[in-house]
């Protein structure tokens, strides 16, 4: 490895603190609406204040964090808003994206999915909400691969990643990981079958598996969301 590619990879302290601060967020140790101190996660990295300040302004453009002049830093409440919207465009992506896995699945992409699907039984039967999350958006990616289009799984990611924290909640609360896997067996079965229309049809019973939880939630921890959507 040439030393231009040692110096792409070599992480920052932003880096680190970044990532601390992410996974605490999608995990829900930090819930919506808790505040954070720039001083407290400068003195827990052992750093000044400015890498923190870089590394809250790329969460607050990842809608994850508040940022107020003069007033403590939070993290971000649920807009429901921005849920439906990040909702519309990923549907949209993933219908395309589904069509074309339909039509492009060969042998090694059918080995990928059964691979997939293996690891997620797995993580349903070890009860591993986290590791089930990671395994979500592997699923959905390797899709993208067998669709040839994996720019589009940069797409869902990022709508994926405003509604994360709401999947988190409704897998911890209602163990709903064996239907997300019956969901994602049923959509490799019809990529694997070149049956696009099945596919799609599935796809989006997948997504709309949200809305409950959605809706329980906006009702029962209404104080996770903005003022707005109370």
């Amino acid at each position: 490895m040439d030393q231009a590619t040692q110096l792409g990879e070599r992480r920052t302290t932003v880096d680190d603190i970044f990532d601390f601060l992410h996974e605490e967020i999608l995990s829900l140790r930090l819930r919506p609406g808790d505040k954070i101190s720039e001083a407290d996660i400068a003195a827990r990295f052992g750093v000044s204040r400015q890498p923190v300040r870089d590394a809250f302004s790329r969460l607050a453009n990842l809608d994850l964090l508040l940022i107020r002049p003069q007033r403590a830093t939070e993290v971000k409440r649920f807009s429901m808003k921005e849920i439906v919207k990040s909702r519309f465009v990923r549907a949209a992506v993933e219908r395309e994206v589904l069509r074309l896995a339909a039509i492009s699945c060969d042998a090694a992409g059918a080995v990928k999915l059964d691979e997939a699907l293996a690891k997620q039984d797995r993580a349903t039967v070890e009860k591993d909400v986290e590791g089930f999350g990671a395994l979500d958006y592997a699923f959905h990616k390797t899709l993208c691969e067998i669709a040839g289009i994996d720019f589009a799984f940069d797409i869902i990611m990022a709508e994926k990643a405003k509604v994360d924290r709401l999947c988190m909640l409704g897998l911890s609360k209602e163990d709903r990981m064996p239907e997300l896997v019956a969901d994602h067996r049923a959509i490799a079965e019809a990529v694997k079958a070149h049956d696009a229309g099945r596919a799609i049809e599935v796809g989006m019973l997948h997504l709309s598996r949200l809305d409950k939880t959605i809706e329980s939630i906006s009702k029962n921890s209404s104080h996770y969301f903005e003022p707005s959507a109370a």
